[in-house]
């Protein structure tokens, strides 16, 4: 789970939108990577939502993470084609998308056990807000 920049080329389309592709994604790689908007603000927006969505895919399956290539060295087949930098957090992309609740079962020492009890302590949220605070998502 990280924040990822990579580049990505879009494509003005005759109809009026934009096609974006992402290079680093290309045929080596068994995740291809590429989406479209109706208007450029509708295509960065796809294009971060198909970047996230694929980094995550390969994250849960332990995949390889593709180095990003320099910005510099991409090039462009068509005239008006143009390559930008599209960001990427995987880790607000899971917890946005993630809300399914999981049950654990935990072991703890049985005075604060009683000492919780007595304070009527929400057990799970406490241990939230504990895992939130040690992996600094809050």
């Amino acid at each position: 789970m990280a924040k990822y920049v990579y580049p990505a080329i879009f494509t003005k389309e005759a109809t009026g939108g934009y096609s974006v592709g992402f290079p680093d994604f290309g045929d080596d790689c068994k995740y291809g990577c590429s989406t479209q908007g109706k208007d450029l603000n509708d295509a960065l927006f796809m294009a971060n939502d198909a970047l996230c969505l694929t980094l995550y895919d390969m994250e849960e399956s332990g995949e390889v993470i593709p180095k990003s290539s320099d910005i510099s060295l991409i090039k462009t087949d068509k005239a008006g084609d143009f390559v930008s930098l599209v960001s990427c957090d995987t880790e607000y992309y899971r917890k946005f998308y993630e809300k399914k609740a999981v049950r654990k079962t935990l072991t703890i020492p049985a005075y604060l056990n009683v000492m919780a009890e007595r304070e009527n302590i929400n057990f799970s949220q406490v241990l939230q807000e504990a895992l939130k605070q040690r992996f600094e998502l809050q």
